[in-house]
C-alpha cells in the first residue's frame, strides 16, 4: 500500500434518520391497511361463524354425508345430503373435464403460437366469458340445448353452463403460468435441437404445473356453488341419480333453494347444514391446491430430453 493511498479518507456512509414526512406517511400507510384488512375480515369471520353455529348440529348427525332425503317427510329431520354433494361434485367434475382440456390449449396458443388478429380475437372472447353472468350461460345453454337441440333438462346441461364460467378462469391462470416460464429454457431447449412441442410438453408444463393445477381447484372452486344452472337446467331431486343425461338430480345450491319454502325447523336446519357443507367442500378444494403447490414447489434434479 503505497503513501498516496494512506493519506486518502475513509469513506464511511452516514445512514441519515427518515424525514418526519416520510414516517407520518409510512405510518399512515400502515395504518390505513390494517384497517383495511381488519376491516375485510370482519365480514367474513361473521358469515363463518353463523354458517358453521347454525350447522354445525346437521353436519355432525349421524347419516348426513351417507344418506339421501328419499321419503323423509319435510318436518322430519332425517336423512342426509348424500345425494346433492355427489350431484355437485359431479356436474363440477365433468365441467372440469372438459374446460380443462380447452383452456390449456388455448392458453398454450395465445403463449406460444399466436400472433395477430387471431390472438386479439381469442383474447377478447376470453375477456367476454369472464365477465359473463352465471345466468346468462345458465339460459344460453338452455336456449341451444334444450330449446333448440330438443333434449331434456339434466345434470349434463348444467355442466356445459359451468364449462363457460370456468373456461376462462383456466385460461387466464395457465396463461400467467405459461409466461412465468423464463425464456432462456426455451431458447436452450431449441438450441439443443429440441422440437417445439416437445420443449412445451416436457419443460415449460412441468416448471408451470404447480400454478396451473392450483388455478384449476381455484376455478372449480368458484363455480361449485353457482346457482342459477341448476335453477334453469335441472329440477330438484330428494334421491340420488346416478345418470348426468337423463332425469332431476340435486346439488347443495339446489336444495338450499328448495328448503327455503319449507317453514318446519327441519328445513332451517338442512339449510344451514347444506350451506355449510359446501363451504367445507370449497375449503377442502382450496387446501388440496395449496398442498400440491408446496409439495411441488421442492427443488428438482436435472433431466435430460432425448431430441
Amino acid at each position: 500500500m503505497t503513501a498516496h493511498a494512506l493519506d486518502q479518507p475513509v469513506k464511511t456512509e452516514v445512514f441519515r434518520p427518515l424525514s418526519l414526512r416520510r414516517r407520518i406517511t409510512n405510518n399512515a400507510a400502515t395504518i390505513f391497511f390494517a384497517v383495511s384488512f381488519f376491516g375485510a375480515l370482519v365480514p367474513l369471520v361473521w358469515v363463518l361463524s353463523v354458517v358453521v353455529v347454525r350447522g354445525w348440529y346437521a353436519v355432525t348427525r349421524s347419516g348426513w354425508w351417507t344418506h339421501s332425503l328419499r321419503g323423509v317427510l319435510p318436518e322430519e329431520f332425517a336423512g342426509g345430503v348424500y345425494h346433492a354433494v355427489y350431484g355437485t361434485l359431479v356436474q363440477a367434475g365433468v365441467a372440469a373435464v372438459l374446460s380443462v382440456p380447452l383452456g390449456l390449449m388455448t392458453a398454450v396458443f395465445l403463449v406460444e403460437y399466436g400472433s395477430g388478429r387471431l390472438v386479439r380475437l381469442t383474447t377478447f372472447m376470453v375477456d367476454v366469458l369472464a365477465g359473463v353472468p352465471s345466468i346468462v350461460a345458465a339460459l344460453f345453454i338452455f336456449s341451444l340445448w334444450i330449446a333448440t337441440l330438443g333434449f331434456e333438462q339434466s345434470s349434463i346441461a348444467v355442466s356445459f353452463a359451468l364449462v363457460l364460467l370456468m373456461l376462462p378462469v383456466v385460461v387466464r391462470s395457465t396463461e400467467e403460468m405459461l409466461r412465468l416460464v423464463p425464456d432462456d429454457l426455451r431458447e436452450a431447449s431449441y438450441a439443443l435441437g429440441i422440437p417445439k412441442w416437445k420443449t412445451i410438453v416436457r419443460i415449460v408444463f412441468p416448471i408451470a404445473m404447480p400454478g396451473i393445477v392450483s388455478g384449476v381447484l381455484l376455478a372449480l372452486a368458484r363455480v361449485i356453488g353457482e346457482t342459477a344452472p341448476v335453477l334453469v337446467l335441472v329440477g330438484y331431486s330428494r334421491s340420488i341419480n346416478y345418470d348426468i343425461f337423463h332425469g332431476n338430480m340435486a346439488s347443495l345450491p339446489l336444495l338450499i333453494y328448495s328448503e327455503l319454502t319449507n317453514p318446519e325447523r327441519a328445513g332451517f336446519l338442512r339449510i344451514w347444514g347444506a350451506a355449510l357443507t359446501l363451504i367445507i367442500i370449497v375449503a377442502v378444494i382450496n387446501l388440496l391446491a395449496a398442498a400440491f403447490r408446496f409439495l411441488t414447489n421442492r427443488p428438482r434434479g436435472i433431466r435430460f430430453i432425448r431430441a
